[in-house]
This record gives C-alpha cells, sequence and structure tokens, in this order.
C-alpha cells in the first residue's frame, strides 16, 4: 500500500522536531528516524490499531510519546496527525478544524 503523508503532518513532525532539538543536539533526527520507521510500518500492520476519534487509526510510536493518526482509504494509507501524547487531544482537534 503507498503511504501518504498530509501536509500538516509535516508541521506536526517539524514540531516535534523542534522540540527535541532544544532537548539535545542530534535526538531530533532519532526522532524523525523513529517517526519514519513507525510510519513504515504501517505497510505491514495498517488496520490493526484501535480506532479513535472519527474513525482514525490510532499506532503509538515505539520510542515517543507520539501518536499517528491515519485511515485507509482505497487502498492508500493517509497520514493525518502526529500529535505530542503529552498534549491535551482536544487541543488538537481544534488546530485541524
Amino acid at each position: 500500500m503507498k503511504i501518504k503523508i498530509l501536509k500538516a503532518v509535516k508541521k506536526d513532525m517539524k514540531d516535534g522536531y523542534d522540540f527535541y532539538e532544544r532537548q539535545q543536539s542530534g535526538i531530533s533526527s532519532y526522532f524523525l528516524e523513529t517517526l519514519f520507521a513507525d510510519i513504515e510500518s504501517l505497510k505491514l500492520f495498517a488496520g490493526i490499531h484501535n480506532i479513535h476519534f472519527n474513525n482514525y487509526h490510532r499506532l503509538l510510536s515505539k520510542r515517543f510519546p507520539f501518536a499517528i493518526y491515519y485511515q485507509i482509504v482505497d487502498s492508500e494509507i493517509r497520514i493525518y496527525a502526529v500529535v505530542d501524547c503529552r498534549k491535551n487531544p482536544a487541543w488538537h482537534r481544534e488546530k485541524r478544524q
């Protein structure tokens, strides 16, 4: 299956990158590598994750406190959000609307 990462997700990932870069130099690259590996795993495991918030599947990152929200649409995995789990999810839903 093809994976499509929507534009808003790139901002989510950049925000996470910036946060970890402020914490310790170099960890931000590891953060992105980990998220992309998690997203890539969806080629094998898409659809097995629990459904949350209006029929979005939620994949929890293996190394960082982030959740990846996606849907399967016409043989395509669409990534809609990468959410920092330490933040209130209502804040993120409001931001998307």
